[in-house]
């Protein structure tokens, strides 16, 4: 972690006129004695950087701290706060590090830095487990430049229909839900979600973006992703489940799962979703060893139909 500490220490004095050890001390939740020896080691390592001695000093680059030594770019800074975000891959200890330094980039790229950390959320689960991952789509990156930039874009999109439609939003962020990327925006007719690839257009007005001031990103996906699962699976099944097989359900259903309470007998109640009722009951004949489902009865008569042809399938006098 410690090159971490020397380049969050060289962008504060890239930002400050002079800092003291014991500023970066707190700036870095190290000890007075760790600072003074990094600022030491900065210097050792080539960075022109020099103490004043006295009341009043501290440490200082030469020829100024407006001096930008990182070489960054403006684009170069908001492709490294990506990974500090909420819902990125990168470690704890990542993350904190680059909060940390986010608040040390010279002023003209802090504000996108910021809002880069705060822009992408990445949800690995695919709808379907059997996609294949496509290549990003053709708007991608114009569309999280806008996000992080806070600008409204004239948006072309195709529904799933094929119609074609033009509208201005205020992009508020970039999803990855498994192969699939989603824009998250505001528009006239309120919170919109719109699937990436089918983005016709992407021009941005240069307006600035009405962003509600307790948005949150990853909470928002949640709720999103919950309604958009429920629109997918609109049938439920109830059931009783025996104690061991919650976790086969678990691996069978994943999150269209819920898991209730115990009943009188020791069981566990619990409601499946699924695309139809069919459909559901086939998935759940399957299970017979561990759960009894109770309703609704058009899954029961289904399963029933369905155990009816396994019996004349493969029963004593059945022809397989």
């Amino acid at each position: 972690m410690r090159a971490d500490r020397l380049m969050a220490i060289l962008l504060l004095l890239q930002r400050r006129d002079q800092v003291t050890a014991a500023e970066v001390a707190v700036e870095l939740e190290i000890s007075e004695r760790t600072a003074r020896r990094d600022l030491d080691a900065l210097g050792v390592a080539g960075v022109p950087v020099y103490s004043v001695q006295g009341r009043g000093g501290g440490w200082r680059l030469v020829g100024g701290a407006r001096t930008d030594l990182s070489g960054l770019t403006a684009s170069e800074v908001r492709a490294l706060f990506l990974v500090a975000g909420p819902a990125s891959a990168a470690t704890p200890a990542v993350k904190a590090a680059l909060r940390k330094l986010v608040r040390a980039v010279p002023e003209p790229f802090r504000a996108q830095a910021e809002a880069a950390a705060s822009s992408l959320v990445t949800d690995p689960r695919g709808w379907d487990a059997n996609r294949v991952t496509p290549r990003p789509p053709r708007f991608l990156d114009a569309l999280q430049d806008a996000v992080i930039r806070g600008v409204q874009v004239r948006l072309g999109y195709v529904d799933r229909d094929g119609g074609g439609t033009e509208r201005t939003v205020h992009p508020l962020g970039v999803v990855a839900k498994g192969p699939s990327w989603y824009l998250v925006a505001d528009t006239e007719a309120g919170r919109r979600t719109f699937r990436i690839d089918r983005v016709a257009s992407a021009d941005p007005t240069g307006d600035p973006v009405r962003r509600p001031e307790d948005f949150d990103l990853a909470e928002s996906w949640r709720v999103i992703a919950d309604e958009i699962d429920r629109r997918r699976t609109p049938r439920e099944a109830r059931a009783v489940c025996r104690p061991d097989g919650i976790v086969v359900l678990r691996r069978a259903f994943g999150s269209r799962l819920e898991v209730g309470g115990p009943t009188a007998d020791g069981r566990i109640e619990v409601v499946i979703r699924g695309g139809d009722d069919l459909v559901l009951a086939g998935e759940l004949a399957a299970l017979v060893t561990w759960v009894e489902v109770t309703g609704p009865p058009s899954v029961r008569r289904h399963l029933a139909a369905i155990g009816d042809a396994l019996l004349e399938r493969y029963g004593p006098t059945g022809t397989a």
